[in-house]
């Protein structure tokens, strides 16, 4: 890392290897949003108003996340890159299948953070290690939350009643957000 004045301030560089891995998370929410984006609409699709709503809210947090890294880059004297965003499916097999994806996405974004702050703790840049510890944070609340509807749908089915009953939980979920 190092630094450079500008109007009086010191702003702290990225080391070019931090910025691309920061630039490299961006994408990943990026994705994470439009996948969730995706997954809302096909469960409104299907009536699952709960499920719709909570994957909707699932979305915009993916965004906050993108761009809560994008303002840290450029504050940090980096240069924040415009994510490419991959296609997202737009047919999946059952409610189940699509918590199952969603945790499985969202442990992938747990281990992608979790190389980005080693990566920061190897350079010793402990500014933006200490930023990434509220994603670490966040992580850990995602996938408890995915293992507990997927445990949830486990324990009730989705059969007949049941479908109708994990939507109902679901959206209760949501509302707490």
């Amino acid at each position: 890392m190092y630094g450079v004045v500008f109007r009086d301030v010191l702003i702290t560089m990225l080391s070019k290897q931090i910025q691309k891995a920061l630039n490299d998370q961006i994408q990943r929410e990026a994705n994470a949003s439009y996948f969730y984006l995706a997954i809302a609409s096909w469960c409104e699709y299907r009536g699952l108003d709960g499920s719709a709503n909570f994957f909707y809210k699932q979305s915009e947090e993916e965004r906050g996340h993108m761009l809560k890294i994008f303002h840290y880059i450029n504050e940090a004297g980096g240069h924040a890159y415009t994510p490419l965003i991959a296609k997202t499916p737009r047919e999946y097999k059952n409610i189940t299948s699509i918590f199952e994806l969603a945790l499985k996405q969202e442990m992938d974004n747990t281990r992608s953070i979790n190389k980005v702050v080693e990566i920061c703790l190897k350079a010793k840049d402990y500014s933006t290690f200490n930023f990434l510890q509220w994603y670490v944070a966040e992580q850990h609340e995602e996938e408890r939350a995915f293992k507990t509807i997927l445990d949830k749908i486990k324990i009730i089915g989705v059969d007949g009643k049941g479908i109708y009953l994990i939507d109902k939980e679901i959206e209760k979920l949501a509302e707490k957000e």
